[in-house]
């Protein structure tokens, strides 16, 4: 066994799952006992997720040892946890609590039922107006088993509950077993009123409430508790489907060349550097880049990007994306956690654990909640005694009040919509970093976007020939420039392989730097470059302002010391940019360019994308000294980038967005990375963190609103005025059911559509 050895000062990040979680408290209470022990830097819980991120040091404070502390408060740190295991126990505790409860609750119903319709055919011998004590032992028999099935709660809200850090469970357990003590003391002391000799009336029997037990109400909400938390586990289990789904979306195996032979190996054998061969309608088992053949991929799984792909040699290959109809050879570039794939996984699952600030918030009022509600049922329970009403009516406020009150609804109105939020935006091609991020985004009211690589393509293509024959002169510049490495002169070349496949190679090339080509095809002299190049060879030129307004370069042609034609180059607008930016407008939103390129190619491009704020010839540092002055007057703002130079300035906003085609350092810095590099995904951002945002204000409402409510007419207010009581039953019933409103509230937001 190897023993591994840790330097004190050296760090771990673990992301752990909890076992043994009810509510909301049961999160915050770990992330105390945690935060306590020496070593840990941090520590987070997420009750939707049900996993603990923490940050310690294995040299002050083993794992083990937390992991101790933790199992001491009643819950429990895994690796993995299996939740179809959890689910099927959480079954069979309801099940059998059913089974056992649903004859006990006929039982006690039964008397009163016939007693109301004066139908006396009851046997005397467990008739609880003529033999209390039996009627009562056989309902005590039959309620210890379901206290049984539930002793966890039991255990674990007592343990919370004595140190101070009560949660659902300490709701349960104080309700329960102060309705459970209190049948079993008038059980025990109806054996020394009715076992040897019956010597109080059947009037003072009935008065003194020596025939009403809650034995069947202990057990009626236990195993509503117990039906609650397996449909919780069910409905949280479905708000994580985005992470199983893409978990699910790679490839099991791989084929690849191996001394000199296709063979299939499991998809963890890659390795950076193998050749991966993929045939039409086959899953890219890893990131890799094309070294053979043509093809189509669908990446809207990843990317929701809705067209097929095209991809030849030397276009990248994201994982788990499907060939569409055609053989390729591709080299793996990344493999395993370090793939596309996989570091979206990862993302997700951090945003899901994270918390939004709203979040801190519920956590804040749950925390204190327990003990005010335990305060309220006793004030309510004795104030009913005082003014004259039974030591059983009295107990009967206080069950319900501590029945009904519990902060569970709250403590997942926040984490479940942030879960599924997340979710929904990596189903989109959103990736959302965190919570606070997916919080923020909906109060932007003002969005910096950088040109090249952002609202434009971020490489030149050909806008206009203009020439005599156009189509032949494109020929004969593809010709020339195909050996150029200019990225002007790699346009042309790709424009024109578009139009007429494989080009040959030059009879003749010379790269003249900074002016253009000289190349010699079928015995002509080519010259393709700009005006300094024509002017060399004095070579007359047209008048080409108009093209240049508009920010394009053109690319002179001369072929033979003749003026042959005008090729442009622009890097033009994507084409969802312009559409994106109007909706961002209309949606009340200041849309601001900010370019490091010259005023007139700027200004060019803004015109055309509907911008009518530009800011252009800006350094790295001024973009960031721009979104802080923007900042400084109250706005709320996103920068939208792609480049190294953006970094800077997607830190300093308060929400960097990143175009996933974009360098790592600019995703690194932001807090949502957009993989299919569109705009239109900021706009789908904003609309997911606007519903998302609305749908936990909506759990947080109609949590707090039940709790006002209900915990009124538990304290007996309605009956004051001629109204009901509630039974702890109903109370038990009510409150399962806000915390199954809320997560179904949750799985609507899932069944939204993005629609850009």
């Amino acid at each position: 066994m190897s023993i591994v050895k840790y330097k004190r000062g050296d760090m771990e990040n673990l992301t752990l799952s909890v076992t043994g979680m009810t509510c909301a408290a049961c999160a915050r209470n770990i992330e105390r006992i945690v935060k306590k022990q020496p070593g840990v830097t941090s520590a987070t819980v997420n009750f939707a997720t049900e996993k603990l991120t923490i940050s310690f040091d294995p040299a002050v404070t083993p794992l083990d040892t937390i992991k101790m502390a933790v199992k001491r408060a009643g819950f429990g740190l895994q690796t993995e946890v299996n939740k179809t295991e959890e689910t099927l126990q959480l079954w069979n505790r309801f099940k059998w609590s059913l089974i056992i409860t649903t004859p006990l609750f006929i039982f006690s119903m039964l008397p009163m039922i016939f007693y109301s319709l004066n139908l006396h055919i009851i046997p005397t011998a467990w008739d609880p107006m003529h033999n209390p004590h039996y009627n009562g032992l056989i309902q005590l028999i039959a309620t210890l088993p379901v206290m049984w099935l539930h002793r966890s709660t039991f255990r674990k809200g007592f343990t919370l509950l004595f140190t101070g850090k009560a949660n659902m469970d300490s709701l349960i357990a104080k309700g329960t077993m102060i309705a459970f003590l209190f049948s079993l003391y008038i059980t025990i002391e109806n054996f020394f009123l009715f076992g040897t000799a019956l010597h109080v009336t059947f009037e003072e029997m009935v008065f003194m409430g020596r025939n009403q037990f809650y034995y069947e109400t202990v057990a009626v909400i236990l195993t509503l508790i117990a039906l609650g938390k397996y449909l919780e586990v069910k409905t949280k289990g479905g708000t994580s489907e985005a992470i199983k789904k893409l978990i699910g979306l790679a490839p099991k195996t791989a084929r690849v060349i191996r001394s000199e032979a296709e063979i299939d190996i499991p998809i963890e054998e890659v390795q950076i550097g193998d050749t991966i061969i993929v045939r039409p309608g086959e899953k890219m088992p890893t990131d890799g880049t094309v070294t053979e053949g043509i093809t189509t991929v669908d990446e809207s799984m990843l990317t929701g990007e809705s067209l097929p792909v095209s991809k030849q040699k030397g276009d990248p290959i994201i994982g788990a994306s499907i060939n569409k109809n055609g053989s390729i050879k591709y080299v793996a570039t990344k493999v395993g956690k370090d793939t596309v794939l996989q570091q979206i996984v990862k993302l997700v699952e951090d945003a899901q654990t994270s918390k939004a600030p709203i979040a801190r918030v519920a956590d804040l009022i749950s925390g204190y909640f327990s003990y005010a509600v335990l305060i309220i049922a006793l004030i309510a329970g004795v104030a009913w005694f005082l003014v004259g009403y039974s030591f059983v009516f009295s107990m009967v406020i206080v069950v319900s009040v501590l029945v009904i009150a519990c902060p569970c609804a709250l403590g997942l109105a926040t984490p479940t919509a942030i879960m599924v939020g997340t979710g929904k935006g990596a189903e989109h091609g959103i990736l959302i970093k965190g919570g606070e991020y997916l919080e923020t985004t909906h109060k932007i009211n003002t969005i910096v976007l950088d040109k090249t690589g952002t609202i434009t393509l971020g490489k030149p293509h050909v806008t206009d020939i203009l020439a005599d024959n156009p189509s032949e002169l494109l020929r004969i510049a593809g010709i020339a420039e195909k050996l150029s490495e200019h990225p002007l002169g790699e346009a042309i070349v790709t424009h024109a392989k578009e139009q007429f496949g494989e080009l040959p190679t030059p009879d003749n090339f010379i790269s003249i730097t900074g002016q253009g080509v000289d190349a010699l095809i079928e015995g002509k002299q080519v010259l393709i470059g700009n005006k300094k190049l024509m002017d060399s060879y004095h070579i007359t030129i047209p008048d080409t302002n108009e093209l240049a307004a508009q920010g394009k370069t053109p690319m002179y042609v001369s072929i033979n010391n003749n003026f042959a034609g005008v090729i442009a180059v622009a890097d033009i607008i994507k084409p969802t940019s312009k559409t994106a930016i109007k909706m961002l407008q209309n949606m009340g939103i200041e849309v601001v360019m900010v370019t490091g390129d010259n005023k007139l190619t700027a200004h060019a491009i803004a015109k055309e994308a509907g911008i009518i704020n530009v800011q252009a010839e800006v350094l790295p540092d001024q973009k960031q000294t721009t979104i802080q002055t923007l900042q400084q007057s109250g706005k709320k703002v996103a920068m939208v980038g792609d480049g190294i130079n953006d970094a800077p300035a997607l830190v300093q906003a308060d929400v960097g967005i990143a175009i996933g085609t974009g360098t790592d350092i600019a995703i690194e810095s932001a807090g949502i990375v957009l993989i299919s590099g569109d705009l239109s995904g900021v706009v789908n951002a904003i609309k997911l963190s606007k519903r998302t945002m609305r749908n936990i204000k909506q759990n947080l409402f109609w949590a707090f609103s039940y709790n006002v409510l209900g915990i009124p007419i538990a304290a007996g207010v309605l009956y004051i005025f001629g109204g009901p009581l509630m039974n702890p039953m109903i109370a038990a019933l009510a409150m399962s059911f806000s915390s199954l409103s809320v997560l179904l509230n949750v799985l609507r937001l899932r069944k939204q559509k993005l629609e850009f």
